[in-house]
């Protein structure tokens, strides 16, 4: 996930590993045998050529790419979260059991919610007709509020375009000053950054988006040189340290490049940059928090030790749900909000009683996606016609951007964000579930997911869709022990299928739900709420 300056006084602050969100370090690599899993070709390093005289430049020396992360399911190296695939700022997290938050979708004075970007997990089910929910999963990194740097541009907020040769990547905030991308640094956003011809022409500007990436629509074959602009109080992180993956490649006086020749994509053109003045970091809230639903019954399972946070609940369902702690809601018909001071007091107290006995790594990641995928760009889900939602595949952050609607027959859609931190919501991966929904009594439904269960699903991830099985069957891990581990995704085979490093959203979709490729590579769910289940 990502990482924070800010230090606590109830533990040491332990960075390992080199990671952002879309770049992981690679602290193991086992090797993939075919009976695993089929992994696709990596792309060949696009080569550097010489830079323009007579700018100042840097001499281009041969760097090397770390080797494609790939972690089987059960084998998660320590020090690597088990839920997103990447190393953890701070190991000693992880030894606490996940934090499960209940978050409404609606009404409307709920959003933007606060927080949703640490959640390595978030599910997303009905509620009522056409409504739905989030339980949100926190694991192996605290909320903390933050005020991003800036730069002097205006925030990029259009899409890419799909199937373009991109020459781009990540602007971000070097918080060690190492000229690499360690675990958790952010990006900066509004960075000024120009795209120069081989003859030295200006032909391009553009700036980062709310989360730092950036890319310029190039031409293969030919070169070019690329120049970010400095903000004032800030200055260039070292140049080429380490890996060409994780390292700045802007030269520390000038800002440039050298000309870089255009193969294929490239998305290895980075910049650190060092702050003169310390960024404002706060504690802030994360919700608002709403109701429990029967549903988290099974989900809290999920996560053994776990602790489920709600406001309440129906008298006929609140003496079955596991309460960890509950948040009173005063009224408020948006929900109440949870301070992450008292957030991380309840993680600190459930984990003194329950902090041993759980694992978390029933899926495998891959920084290569597999084969045997359909292309997909852009997902919609469909609740009803006052509850859509519309995901468009970034290909510079590889990653899924969330666009929401304005609860209305005739919706506007507009990025989503995290009111935490400011910052656009982008997911990894998209996990749809077709899941029995037993309809109990009017609002009140039991979504089975217990155990023992293989049921149909699609996964989504690099632009691609996957037809997969979601399976909580007793593994041989399960067995063994005795104790139950997430839900684990499988191909069509059986075999494991794994998740992009990152976060995944997941859907809980009725089994009468319907998917389609509506146009190419356009996808499309239409979930179809049972009948008697109520409205909102």
């Amino acid at each position: 996930m990502k990482k924070r300056t800010l230090v606590f006084s109830f533990f040491a602050l332990f960075l390992i590993g080199c990671v952002n969100k879309t770049k992981v370090a690679n602290i193991s690599t086992p090797t993939m045998g075919t009976d695993t899993i089929k992994v696709a070709t990596t792309t060949p390093v696009e080569a550097f050529a010489a830079t323009i005289a007579p700018s100042p430049t840097i001499t281009p020396t041969p760097q090397a790419l770390d080797e494609p992360i790939y972690y089987e399911a059960g084998q998660i190296p320590a020090g690597v979260n088990a839920l997103t695939g990447l190393v953890a700022e701070n190991p000693l997290l992880l030894e606490e059991p996940a934090l499960l938050l209940s978050i409404p979708h609606f009404p409307i004075a709920a959003r933007p919610q606060s927080g949703l970007s640490f959640a390595p997990w978030v599910f997303e089910f009905l509620v009522g007709e056409g409504t739905t929910r989030f339980l949100a999963v926190f694991y192996g990194e605290y909320p903390i509020a933050e005020e991003p740097l800036l730069g002097d541009c205006e925030i990029r907020t259009e899409s890419p375009i799909h199937n373009a040769k991109y020459l781009g990547n990540f602007v971000w905030h070097d918080q060690d000053k190492d000229g690499i991308q360690s675990s958790g640094e952010k990006g900066v956003a509004g960075i000024c950054i120009q795209l120069y011809d081989e003859s030295g022409t200006l032909i391009q500007e553009t700036s980062t988006d709310s989360n730092g990436h950036y890319g310029f629509e190039v031409e293969a074959k030919k070169s070019y040189k690329i120049k970010f602009l400095l903000p004032e109080n800030m200055s260039f992180s070292p140049v080429n340290i380490g890996s060409e993956n994780l390292d700045s490649d802007a030269d520390p006086k000038s800002g440039e490049t050298n000309l870089i020749l255009v193969d294929e994509k490239n998305f290895l053109i980075d910049a650190g940059l060092i702050a003169s003045l310390p960024q404002t970091i706060g504690i802030g809230q994360v919700g608002p928090v709403r109701s429990g639903r029967l549903i988290y019954i099974h989900i809290q399972k999920f996560f053994r030790n776990s602790c489920l946070i709600f406001s309440g609940a129906t008298r006929e369902i609140i003496d079955q749900l596991p309460s960890c702690a509950q948040v009173h809601n005063d009224d408020n018909s948006a929900g109440a909000m949870l301070e992450v001071e008292r957030f991380i007091r309840i993680s600190e107290k459930n984990a003194l009683t329950r902090t041993n006995g759980f694992n978390y790594g029933s899926n495998s990641f891959s920084e290569i996606p597999p084969l045997g995928g359909t292309p997909a760009t852009q997902v919609d889900f469909f609740i009803s016609t006052v509850n859509q939602t519309k995901w468009i595949y970034d290909p510079l952050s590889q990653s899924w951007a969330r666009y929401i609607d304005n609860i209305n027959e005739n919706p506007v859609f507009t990025r989503d964000t995290d009111k935490l931190t400011g910052r656009e919501l982008s997911f990894e991966n998209i996990l749809v579930l077709f899941v029995e929904h037993e309809i109990l009594q009017s609002h009140i439904a039991d979504m089975n997911m217990e155990m023992g269960l293989l049921e149909r699903g699609y996964l989504f991830r690099d632009g691609q869709s996957y037809e997969i099985k979601w399976s909580t069957r007793a593994g041989e891990y399960e067995q063994r022990t005795g104790q139950r581990r997430p839900i684990a995704i499988q191909d069509l085979e059986g075999n494991s299928i794994p998740l992009r490093p990152g976060q995944t959203w997941i859907l809980i979709a009725t089994r009468t739900s319907d998917i389609s490729e509506i146009n190419t590579a356009h996808w499309k769910i239409r979930v179809h709420s049972p009948a008697g289940f109520g409205e909102y």
